[in-house]
């Protein structure tokens, strides 16, 4: 054997060894997070768990989500219509009631004895991302341009981490939640089956607040409506219906909260003073002191607890608290553990809509993985019986090169981290095809060769080196269209594209110079060559 050639398999055999090696690796790794049973995982299970399988292959659900980042832009306003308030009353300035014309802008009334001058320090000091014009003394503020686009962007991000930080605590493994586009998220969770609860645990904003009570309960919304709808420091907010009610009932809040769900800590579910399923709260450094504060302040008075616009519970103010307290309602055990787990994870920064929703039983994944597999096989098995068929010795050389195309193509998707799904059979099966059409080439040159009257070892580096160029350009193009395919497409497609270039590129490795490699071994050594079994 030549120095060229011990080279050659020793090159290969580095790269087979080190591809299987880690394919058996990321295995143990995957197999060790969800192993159940003592001590470690057999390898059987690490070899089942190399390569993960996408959703139509395991089963689980498939969500396309589209952020209201109008949401977003409203509370901006509000919060930021409801600093400059604030800060004109501190200013000791008088300004008439405040109105939102949209979602990005707010107007306010200016008096002819209020300084000007004064409050254009203001917004110039608290309010740098708003413009504003004035016209017949309104002055009517409007969001700028950029700062719209950050906050549109960061309520896609604060949307994508609250989901993910959801999830996590709800236990799912392995799943796959993304940013797509500019307002949407994807999310992927396998292995779930429950899909009504997943949704209501993702798109439920859980936006906390306690405020104290100004006036009610009642039932006459009217009433409360002539008393205290002129005031712009109160609100009226519906209280949350026990089941088998029928009227609405009302309180009278204040509209600034004395904590909001931002200053919690922690929270877990607990059971109520009377065997009731509650939840309890604990709150950071900043939300105890002003929840310290306001109850000292207000005993005697109703604290309202609200939890998405609606009263959960309006209990009195007995004594000062400090950094804790409990949400009481009618829950059941999974409500209230479920809306730990959102507090916890956060509330979201806007209202989600729901595009996109499959679901794929785990019988049905399973079903599709036996077809793919008996699709593969029975595809393989016929281009082996064609191959060796029509190029007798030659096609075995070829089989050996499918074969460790298959291995390395199954290896490589595991180290790369890469998802195989559905469309990735089709994939997988596809760079079959490119390998035998590969091969094919090469055979057909070494023919060529033999016909014009070239020795059969001239023929074979002939055939090789002249298949070369040919065999690269159509790798490449196809390549070229798969990358195309993994930068604009989604889910399934990606994965079609991912297996296509894993293993176009891992064909023209076996193609080219594992099947040149075997050539060699099997006639290299021979003095006189009188022909080749092609």
């Amino acid at each position: 054997m030549s120095k060229r050639l011990r080279w050659r398999v020793l090159l290969i055999a580095l790269v087979v060894i080190g591809i299987v090696a880690g394919y058996v690796l990321v295995g143990y790794a995957n197999a060790r997070r969800d192993w159940k049973g003592e001590g470690k995982p057999p390898l059987q299970e690490a070899l089942r768990k190399g390569v993960k399988l996408g959703l139509d292959l395991r089963g689980g659900i498939h969500l396309v989500l589209q952020v209201k980042t109008d949401d977003a832009l409203k509370a901006e306003r509000d919060d930021a219509a409801e600093r400059f308030q604030s800060e004109v009353r501190d200013a000791g300035l008088t300004i008439g009631p405040l109105e939102l014309p949209t979602d990005r802008s707010f107007a306010v009334t200016v008096t002819g004895q209020t300084d000007e001058r004064k409050l254009d320090e203001i917004v110039k000091r608290h309010l740098p991302e708003w413009t504003y014009s004035t016209a017949g003394g309104k002055w009517t503020f409007a969001m700028t341009d950029a700062a719209r686009r950050l906050i549109e962007q960061s309520a896609v991000a604060q949307a994508v981490e609250t989901i993910r930080n959801r999830i996590d605590e709800f236990g799912v493994a392995e799943p796959l939640i993304a940013q797509q586009g500019v307002d949407r998220i994807l999310v992927q969770l396998p292995g779930i089956d429950d899909p009504k609860r997943v949704k209501d645990l993702i798109k439920n904003t859980a936006f906390l607040e306690l405020k104290l009570v100004v006036a009610g309960a009642t039932t006459d919304r009217a009433s409360l409506l002539a008393q205290h709808g002129a005031n712009p420091q109160v609100e009226i907010v519906e209280v949350k219906p026990e089941a088998g009610q029928t009227e609405e009932t009302f309180y009278v809040v204040q509209k600034a909260a004395v904590i909001t769900g931002r200053d919690l800590r922690n929270a877990r579910p607990t059971q109520g003073q009377f065997g009731s399923h509650a939840i309890s709260f604990f709150l950071n450094a900043g939300g105890a002191s002003k929840f310290s504060e306001a109850t000292g302040k207000n005993i005697g008075k109703q604290l309202a607890i609200i939890l998405d616009n609606r009263v959960q519970s309006a209990p009195t103010i007995e004594s000062k608290i400090d950094a804790q307290g409990q949400i009481t309602g009618s829950f059941t055990p999974e409500e209230a553990n479920d809306l730990a787990l959102v507090l916890r994870a956060g509330a979201l920064p806007a209202g989600l809509i729901y595009l996109e929703e499959r679901t794929v039983g785990p019988s049905l994944g399973l079903d599709s993985i036996r077809k793919g597999i008996t699709a593969s096989v029975v595809g393989a098995v016929l281009v082996f019986i064609a191959v060796v068929l029509y190029y007798k010795k030659a096609g075995m050389n070829a089989i050996l090169a499918l074969v460790m195309n298959a291995i390395l193509l199954l290896g490589a998707m595991a180290l790369f981290n890469a998802t195989l799904t559905l469309p990735g059979i089709a994939g997988f099966i596809l760079t079959i095809g490119m390998a035998v059409d590969s091969n094919v080439l090469i055979f057909e040159r070494i023919r060529e060769e033999l016909r014009a009257g070239r020795a059969p070892k001239t023929a074979i580096d002939n055939g090789f080196s002249k298949a070369f160029a040919t065999i690269i350009d159509t790798h490449l193009t196809v390549i070229i269209s798969a990358i195309f395919l993994f930068q604009f497409g989604t889910g399934p497609v990606k994965g079609f594209a991912v297996t296509l270039i894993l293993g176009l590129l891992i064909s023209v490795f076996t193609a080219v110079f594992v099947s040149h490699t075997i050539f060699e071994l099997t006639y290299g050594r021979r003095q006189h060559i009188d022909a080749l079994s092609i």
